[in-house]
């Protein structure tokens, strides 16, 4: 049971539900659209994603100066139910379309230095 309250306790965070959703709904994103998505500075949003890191809840991919996450892989059926949960219940909150469709609308950084 630690290691869910462990999770648990990461995901109390709004912020970092947020993330979380986002994550379950588009896959590993740079973030760069991640802090658009949410209205946030590049540097908020790395730290809470440093925290969902350094928990086991996602994973990391360096792509330049720019870092790219996704949620981690499944261990066990909690974690399957959890990441179940954050692509259908939570992606209906109003909280979860708002930043949904900012994201939709958003630019990478990265994408326009090309």
């Amino acid at each position: 049971m630690k290691e869910e309250a462990k999770l648990f306790k990461i995901l109390g965070d709004p912020t970092r539900l947020r993330l979380a959703v986002l994550l379950a709904e588009r896959g590993e994103t740079c973030v760069c659209y991640l802090a658009q998505a949410l209205d946030e500075p590049d540097y908020k949003v790395s730290r809470h994603l440093a925290v969902m890191r350094s928990a086991g809840l996602v994973q990391a991919r360096r792509q330049g100066t720019w870092m790219h996450y996704r949620l981690s892989e499944p261990k066990n059926g909690f974690d399957r139910h959890l990441k179940n949960l954050l692509m259908t219940s939570l992606a209906d909150h109003p909280v979860a379309k708002s930043d949904s469709e900012r994201m939709s609308r958003s630019t990478c950084r990265t994408q326009r230095k090309k």
